[in-house]
């Protein structure tokens, strides 16, 4: 039995462009309009945290890009991730020490809600020279 895929893709194998949405000003304003109600409200350096920086934030998201690029995730992974992350800050006062938990703990919930490998537990407790260990994850 051959399980080989032999189709040939051409421009007529998608769907066509909906003339509806693409050329339709009110598409793009609702988007921008949805956008306000999924990002942070506040700075949330002056008005709730007390011990993180913008630095230390910089640092963890450039260490979750890492991550993503080495085990490959699905591109909404990271947006995904970060967004959390900066919900999460506008609310809650943390440690300086606890944020690197936070971006592992948002990778994880990202990796689950939109890609099709989540990502292991113990393989981000590693990525953290398990500095976060599998029962604060879990």
């Amino acid at each position: 039995m051959d399980l080989a895929c032999t189709e040939k893709f051409t421009s007529s194998n998608y769907a066509p462009k909906d003339p509806n949405i693409f050329n339709d000003f009110r598409v793009m304003q609702h988007l921008l309009n949805d956008e306000m109600l999924y990002t942070p409200q506040t700075n949330y350096f002056q008005n709730v945290q007390t011990d993180i920086e913008p630095f230390m934030r910089k640092v963890v998201a450039t260490w979750m890009l890492e991550v993503c690029e080495e085990q490959m995730c699905e591109d909404q992974v990271l947006p995904l991730a970060v967004n959390l992350m900066d919900r999460f800050l506008c609310l809650c006062d943390i440690k300086r020490q606890q944020l690197q938990l936070l971006g592992a703990t948002c990778l994880l919930i990202a990796s689950k809600v939109r890609s099709t490998n989540i990502l292991p537990v113990d393989l981000l407790c590693a990525y953290t020279d398990y500095s976060v260990s599998y029962d604060l994850l879990v």
